[in-house]
This record gives structure tokens, C-alpha cells and sequence, in this order.
């Protein structure tokens, strides 16, 4: 008997293990992410040198993301998903080490902060072209919605575990488990089938393949819709790593366990958001459901900025991250079923280029606006930053073809 219908992508036995793989060494990454937050704060004491560890580790994919969509497409995304998979472990491990001998220094976790972002990189747009032949076109928009939920479901268990595992034991051993977790996934690719060939681009250049890609999206106006509403979530919305500690300890007074908690009220609200979206019949949703999310997720921003208590920060959070997640797993759907197989790594590329790459510049916005008017005042900026730029958006209707004709937004 198979899986229920917001689940089906579970029925392909080789997704099943990659899905489940990937959940193990998620957990470990949100346990990571929270851990290494707290050690910045530990060590500096500064929101701005927390902002810009942020920077390090998504910067890499601002300025190379398309590249590594071109490398994607063109070589076996197996053995890329290895490499990146393995570079993840060693530095995960390189830093349980340091911190465990005591030599950790913030340079230390800035300078392994860019290795996860370079590895990142190359491995988001090799792991989401994977997928494909995985499950197939048909249950592909349900793929991408499990993994949104397995990434969320594992930012609920990830940063409570690692709230509780950092007040007693410190942060090394989510260091520890995180290279573990990557170490699973690595015996998961090496037990799937190799892909049968790569996929080479005769007589053309790098340069000539990004633009290809490009050129595919802006002539495509629900695409391009789609990547404009996800720049604005992506600026001034996915943010959390920086929001979340800063309001732990600045304006709620609280410690690790707070922390961890809040942290995973957001995930399960992301979680119960991907899990919607998936279940509908037809996944891809409409371009006026995504502005409305999105414009949910702003307000929640606006909101946080006014709570001053831990029991009203957990529903704001709850509805934050489930109509953020909505709108990003919503516009990571819209991309895949829209991109042709010999564009995949490309469009995906593209979609990780301004999902994750834009973090930088609203992590450094957070960051440098905290240091000088608090957390409370940068959720004020982003939030009513994010309102204006998807009224201009809505106003200037994007999904709209070239020349005037009427579009599609449904």
C-alpha cells in the first residue's frame, strides 16, 4: 500500500533513503547553526560580528551559485553531492575540534563559515537536479515540498536539541553530531545507482550556459515572478539566525533552552506550511497566494518587533514560519516544474542564488541596524521594508508578459 497523497513522493524507494538521509544530517545542521550562533555571542559579544558570519557562509552563493548550476548540469550530480557532502563533514569536525581544545577563535568560525558556504554552492543546486530522477516529473512538485518539510522538521528538533545539549554539555557535541549526520548521507549516495553520463555542453562557455539560463526566466513571466518574491523573503524575512538569539537575549532575557525553542516554534510553523502545500493535489500554487504569504511573513516581523515576552513570540513565530515557508516552497515548485531537464541545475541554481544569497545582505542589514538600534529596530526595518517592496511588486505585476498581454497569475 502506498504513501497518502502529500507523502507519495515516499514511494520511490530511492527517494525514500535520500529523504531520510537528508533528515538525519538536517537535525544535525540546525543543531550546528544554533550552536555556532551562541559560541559568536560567547566569543564577541557583538550582533554585527554575528550578522557577518552570516555573510561568509552565504556569500559564496551570491557571487558563484550560477556557475555551479552550470557544473550541475554538466557533470554527474552524484559525485558532486559526494564532494559537497564531504566537505561539510570535515569542516563540522574541524571546528568540534577546536572548540573542544579550546583554541576556537572567531576567525576560526568566520573562515569555516565560508568553506560550509562554498560547499553549499556546489551541493544546492547538484541536490535539488538529483531529485528529479529520484521520483520522476510527476511527483516532483511533492518531492520539493517533503524536503522544505524535512528541512523544517528538523529545525523543531534541532534547535530544541541542541538548546538543551548546549546548557549541559556545550556546543561541541552538535559540532560532532552535524559531521555524523553528513557522514550518513555520504553512505546514502554511495548506495543509489550512478547516474549513466554526464551531460556535456558542446561548443559553449560557461558564460554562454548562465545566460541561457537567465535569458529563460525573464522570458518566462511566472518565473520571473516567482524569484522576485522570493528576493524579498529572502532579504528581509529569512533572517532567523540572527533575529531569533539577539531577541533571546536582549529583549526576552533568555538563555540557550529559550533559544532552542523559539527556534523550533518557527520550524513548526514552517513544517505544518510545507506539509499544506504539498498535500494539495497540485502543489504549484498560485503567484497571489505567494504575495499574500509573503506578505503575511513581513507582518509577522512587524509584529515580533513589538512582543516583549516569550508566550506571545511563540505564535508570531508559528505563523512567520508557516507562511514563509508556504512562500518559498511555493516559488522552489513553480521553479522545478517549469524548468526543462537540460535547464534544471541552471534554474535551480537561480533559485538558491537569491534564496541563499541574498542572506548575506539582509544578515549584514540585521546585524549592523541591531548593533545600533536593537533587534527590535531592525524587525521594524525588514518588516516594513519587505510590505513596500511587494506592494511595488503587486503594482507592477511581474507575472504579466513582456509587450502588455495578460498573464496567467493563478
Amino acid at each position: 500500500m502506498g504513501f497518502p497523497r502529500g507523502f507519495r513522493a515516499l514511494d520511490h524507494a530511492a527517494f525514500r533513503s535520500f529523504f531520510l538521509a537528508q533528515l538525519v544530517a538536517l537535525v544535525g545542521a540546525w543543531m550546528q547553526t544554533v550552536s555556532q550562533s551562541w559560541l559568536v555571542l560567547q566569543l564577541t559579544d557583538s550582533p554585527f560580528k554575528l550578522g557577518l558570519l552570516g555573510t561568509l557562509q552565504f556569500g559564496p552563493i551570491l557571487l558563484l551559485s550560477p556557475i555551479a548550476g552550470v557544473i550541475a548540469d554538466r557533470w554527474p550530480r552524484r559525485r558532486l553531492l559526494i564532494a559537497s557532502q564531504s566537505a561539510l563533514a570535515c569542516q563540522a569536525w574541524a571546528l568540534a575540534v577546536l572548540v573542544a581544545s579550546g583554541r576556537a577563535r572567531y576567525w576560526h568560525i568566520a573562515l569555516l563559515a565560508l568553506v560550509t558556504g562554498l560547499a553549499n554552492t556546489v551541493d544546492a543546486p547538484a541536490r535539488q537536479s538529483f531529485v528529479l530522477g529520484l521520483v520522476g516529473r510527476a511527483d516532483l512538485g511533492n518531492a520539493v515540498a517533503l524536503h522544505s518539510a524535512s528541512f523544517n522538521a528538523a529545525r523543531i528538533v534541532g534547535p530544541a536539541v541542541a538548546g538543551v545539549v548546549i546548557a549541559r554539555f556545550g556546543v561541541v557535541p552538535a559540532f560532532a553530531v552535524n559531521g555524523l549526520g553528513f557522514a550518513v548521507v555520504l553512505l546514502t549516495l554511495l548506495g543509489l545507482p550512478a547516474e549513466s553520463a554526464s551531460r556535456p555542453r558542446r561548443g559553449t562557455s560557461i558564460r554562454h550556459d548562465i545566460a541561457e539560463g537567465i535569458r529563460y526566466v525573464t522570458k518566462t513571466p511566472r518565473l520571473r515572478a516567482a524569484l522576485s518574491i522570493l528576493f524579498v523573503v529572502s532579504l528581509c524575512v529569512f533572517n532567523f539566525t540572527v533575529y531569533v538569539p539577539l531577541l533571546v537575549r536582549d529583549v526576552l532575557d533568555l538563555g540557550p533552552e529559550g533559544f532552542g525553542f523559539l527556534m523550533a516554534a518557527l520550524g513548526v510553523g514552517a513544517v505544518a506550511g510545507a506539509l499544506a502545500l504539498g498535500a494539495r493535489a497540485n502543489p504549484e500554487p498560485g503567484l497571489g497566494l505567494l504575495l499574500g504569504a509573503a506578505g503575511v511573513a513581513c507582518t509577522g516581523l512587524l509584529v515580533l518587533a513589538m512582543v516583549r515576552d516569550f508566550w506571545t513570540a511563540v505564535p508570531v513565530l508559528l505563523v512567520t514560519g508557516f507562511s514563509g515557508l508556504v512562500t518559498v516552497t511555493g516559488c522552489n515548485t513553480t521553479l522545478q516544474v517549469g524548468a526543462p531537464d537540460a535547464l534544471r541545475g541552471r534554474l535551480t541554481s537561480l533559485y538558491t542564488w537569491v534564496f541563499h544569497g541574498v542572506f548575506p545582505i539582509g544578515s549584514f542589514l540585521v546585524g549592523a541596524t541591531s548593533e545600533r538600534h536593537g533587534v527590535s529596530g531592525a524587525l521594524l526595518l525588514t518588516g516594513a521594508l519587505g510590505l513596500g517592496l511587494l506592494a511595488l511588486l503587486a503594482s507592477t505585476r511581474p507575472w504579466r508578459p513582456a509587450g502588455g498581454s495578460t498573464g496567467s497569475a493563478a
